[in-house]
């Protein structure tokens, strides 16, 4: 499932082109994904205006001149592609997932691919789209001033919580998902099992600066691709060869002068790549 990073990409790639443009035409081509699209989805959207392309966690968020905002989310395989005047969309899309279609008054055509269908859209009025159910209950941004040691000694404080379940709850930390967080994990030194309540300042600290790096140095790669992901211009993107423990189970730890071999448990379902010689 695309991750913060993933997302920030197709934002970027999505900005220049929408906004200041207007939807001329909207059009759907199945009456649900995930869930069933808004009532007059396409209504609502065409004539409109996108003011501002923008992101929170692992939702996109279009901003749109009759006040309300379109919140897309990418699911396991969804995807936003530009296709220009004249051209044709990406080789590697099949038609037969294209279910949204947005023609721009620039005639640049958005088009969204999603095979698996795990992916959803909404509307909401944008002065209440603090309280949307989507979002409401989010934590602060890695990247943003709200992530701090303070939050994470409140959030760590007594609990007897592993700690890569907790960066993986969304309410502590907002769009971090399994590849990130087992990558800052091991950047920090922290094994997966270490309870919350156990992490001493700085450690936490020490933490806090490695999902920060990570998140960062995956935003400027293009996010990771490893399987239907890809940016709005088709561009792969490229941090998945960086990886020092995801999906490297049974392999050497990347550490010049460790002697130890990546490690894969599950927890909560998902996989935790570590090793256990530098992750304590």
């Amino acid at each position: 499932m695309p991750e913060l990073p993933e997302v920030e990409t197709v934002r970027s790639g999505l900005a220049p082109i929408m906004e200041g443009q207007t939807i001329r035409r909207a059009n759907i081509n199945r009456p649900n994904l995930r869930f069933a699209f808004p009532p007059a989805f396409c209504d609502r959207l065409t004539g409109t205006e996108v003011l501002r392309v923008h992101r929170r966690a692992k939702y996109l968020l279009i901003d749109l001149s009759r006040g309300e905002t379109l919140i897309a989310h990418l699911g396991m395989s969804g995807r936003f592609s530009i296709v220009p005047p004249g051209e044709n969309p990406p080789p590697d899309t099949k038609a037969a997932h294209d279910h949204v279609e947005w023609l721009l008054s620039n005639d640049h055509r958005i088009l969204y691919n999603d095979p698996r269908r795990f992916g959803f859209m909404d509307l909401c009025k944008s002065a209440d789209l603090n309280n949307n159910k989507f979002l409401s209950d989010l934590g602060p941004e890695p990247l943003g001033n709200g992530f701090s040691s303070a939050w994470l000694a409140e959030q760590f404080i007594g609990k007897a919580r592993p700690v890569k379940t907790a960066l993986l709850d969304q309410h502590v930390v907002a769009g971090l998902g399994n590849i990130y967080v087992c990558e800052a994990l091991y950047r920090a030194g922290i094994h997966p099992k270490t309870l919350i309540k156990t992490i001493g300042p700085k450690r936490r600290e020490r933490l806090l600066v490695c999902i920060r790096e990570v998140i960062a140095e995956a935003i400027k790669a293009g996010g990771s691709t490893l399987r239907d992901y890809a940016a709005v211009d088709g561009v792969l993107g490229y941090f998945q060869h960086r990886f020092v423990v995801y999906g490297r189970e049974g392999e050497p730890c990347m550490h010049t002068t460790c002697p130890g071999t990546v490690r894969r448990i599950i927890q909560s379902g998902r996989s935790s790549f570590y090793c256990p010689q530098c992750q304590r």
